[in-house]
């Protein structure tokens, strides 16, 4: 049984563990509001330009001279895997729940015989990932130090997507982050923006809107479809920003109840070891008294 002191010591640690888990609580629930706020108010916007890029691509008669971006190279056997991660931990399971969609569609992608490529953006998904798929990662970026995640820094990831699709790196492009849903919850998602897929049913298709344009939809896609990936990218960097804070808000309050419940079990050993102490030395003092 460890010593009154080493229990006092104990107790002492597990208290001021738990003031920081409290303070970094009441610092994630401060930021998840705005988060949340930016996140909520980005979701119409980019669902927009898919609708628009898929309505203009409607319109379009000659498939085949059309936009990669749009059509896709028509194969399927190189898949680039961009997994947005955070670049922070102690946010519960948020970046363990990212990788762990992401590697049950590396798995699917290696099982049928394809070739996988993955570009992690976020040092918590890279420390994850390299340990089993270091060999498919091409490329890496973080952005520790930044407060806060702009569209440039979207822009920056596009680009590099850009890059590598126009040097013919891959055929197809998803991208793995969480949605936010609410404080408690948030569901990893797999998008794919190179091609665009179209996810609308047959009967939302009859209820496309009509779109007025000049000069040609191919020319106007040409420079819809680049900004689109910078848009859906962005729309993730939120979705994440939100996502984190929410779960770092539930696991340090988890952890800050954890260590209150520490802290009366200590503190119950602790009394009754000075409890059995005293009590120890009373009976020596009396079987003391009694010899002589």
């Amino acid at each position: 049984m460890p010593s009154l002191d080493d229990l006092k010591k104990r107790i002492s640690s597990v208290k001021s563990t738990q003031k920081i888990t409290k303070a970094m609580k009441m610092v994630a629930a401060a930021k998840l509001r705005r988060a949340q706020d930016s996140a909520e108010k980005g979701r119409p916007y980019s669902e927009k330009m898919n609708n628009i890029i898929l309505n203009l691509s409607n319109s379009i008669t000659d498939k085949d001279n059309a936009s990669k971006f749009l059509v896709g190279t028509g194969k399927d056997n190189v898949h680039l895997c961009v997994v947005i991660t955070a670049d922070k931990g102690l946010c519960g399971g948020f970046n363990t729940n990212i990788c762990k969609k992401a590697r049950t569609y590396f798995e699917k992608i290696l099982k049928e015989g394809k070739t996988l490529k993955i570009f992690t953006v976020g040092s918590k998904g890279d420390d994850q990932l390299k340990r089993m798929y270091g060999n498919y990662i091409v490329d890496k970026k973080n952005f520790k130090g930044f407060k806060n995640i702009s569209f440039n820094e979207a822009e920056v990831v596009a680009n590099k997507i850009i890059k590598l699709f126009n040097e013919d790196q891959f055929d197809v492009c998803k991208i793995f982050y969480n949605q936010f849903k609410n404080v408690m919850t948030q569901i990893p998602q797999e998008q794919q923006i190179i091609p665009i897929e179209n996810k609308k049913s047959d009967e939302k298709k009859g209820q496309d809107s009509f779109y007025e344009f000049e000069p040609e939809e191919s020319e106007i896609l040409d420079n819809l479809l680049p900004k689109n990936i910078s848009t859906q990218i962005f729309k993730a960097f939120l979705e994440n920003a939100a996502s984190e804070q929410g779960s770092r808000m539930t696991a340090m309050d988890s952890a800050t109840r954890n260590a209150a419940d520490l802290v009366d079990k200590l503190t119950i050993t602790y009394n009754r070891s000075r409890q059995a102490a005293i009590t120890k030395e009373l009976i020596e003092i009396i079987s003391g008294a009694e010899s002589l």
